[in-house]
């Protein structure tokens, strides 16, 4: 079976076996997230890679190009294997100066939904996570709104499940009150670890989790201590980030994104690195 090569196993989201190693289709688009990419025929076969490496979770959103990761999602891999599992996103879009301006109302959401099933060509979505705040950190306030469109257009056919991005425990229940949530993607690596709480909370309820810039993102780790871990293992200090956060908890799975076939290879093999307690130990002080 091709997802037991791959580190971590798999994980039920919903009613849907998703690979714990996923892959995040972020970097296919252009510098910024905006436009086409500079090789779209390596990005095709990034994409195919996955798919070949046992990968059954892609993470994308409409917004990222716009449109582009999508076009190059269903160019690559439609028709889609029955065990691949896109995940999107709502409740952005994308200005003319690649700006990353809200787009939360009912009306923006169902016409998000619409475009991912547009441009991914699919019939209806697996996961839409609805996006409610920023880069860094959740919104306060009620989703309910937002919550009761995603609900709507589950009613009707067009999500199998729902999930949140960018959200609080707080929000996360109001939700729940809606409709059932599969998945919560929000900020956190081993260096940015505010989200603790929501670890604990949804691992309880059988809730996905996936951390969003798991390397850091637009500003990658940087830490003495994981360098130095690192070295000793004689590993790199990304492949430990993954591997930690793989260790961390059993609802956790990783969308690292990449732009090239050799750099996804890595990120697969270092996620499975086996972590000794001692260094777990040092590792977890850095984001306490």
């Amino acid at each position: 079976m091709a997802s037991s090569i791959l580190p971590g196993g798999t994980y039920t989201v919903g009613d849907l076996d998703f690979t714990r190693v996923g892959y995040g289709a972020m970097q296919l688009a252009g510098p910024g997230v905006f436009g086409p990419p500079a090789d779209r025929a390596e990005a095709v076969a990034v994409l195919r890679e996955a798919v070949d490496l046992g990968i059954t979770h892609i993470d994308t959103a409409e917004y990222y190009g716009p449109h582009v990761t999508n076009e190059i999602i269903r160019e690559a891999v439609a028709p889609y294997p029955d065990d691949l599992h896109i995940v999107t996103k709502v409740g952005a879009r994308r200005d003319a100066e690649g700006g990353w301006p809200d787009a939360r109302t009912p009306d923006e959401l169902r016409a998000a939904v619409h475009d991912n099933l547009r441009t991914l060509g699919l019939e209806a979505l697996d996961v839409v996570n609805l996006r409610m705040g920023g880069f860094g950190a959740p919104e306060p306030g009620s989703i309910a709104p937002q919550m009761e469109a995603l609900a709507e257009l589950q009613q009707q056919g067009h999500i199998r499940h729902i999930g949140l991005s960018t959200v609080s425990v707080e929000q996360l229940a109001e939700a729940q009150t809606i409709a059932p949530v599969v998945e919560v993607q929000n900020f956190y690596n081993i260096a940015h670890r505010d989200d603790d709480p929501m670890i604990e909370e949804t691992a309880r309820q059988g809730i996905a989790y996936v951390p969003y810039f798991p390397l850091g993102g637009f500003t990658p780790l940087q830490s003495d201590e994981l360098g130095e871990v690192a070295a000793q293992l004689g590993a790199t200090p990304m492949a430990v980030a993954l591997a930690w956060l793989l260790q961390r908890s059993p609802n956790m799975l990783l969308i690292p994104g990449t732009s090239t076939r050799a750099h996804l290879r890595e990120n697969v093999a270092g996620a499975g690195l086996e972590l000794p307690v001692d260094a777990v130990e040092r590792l977890n002080a850095i984001g306490a």
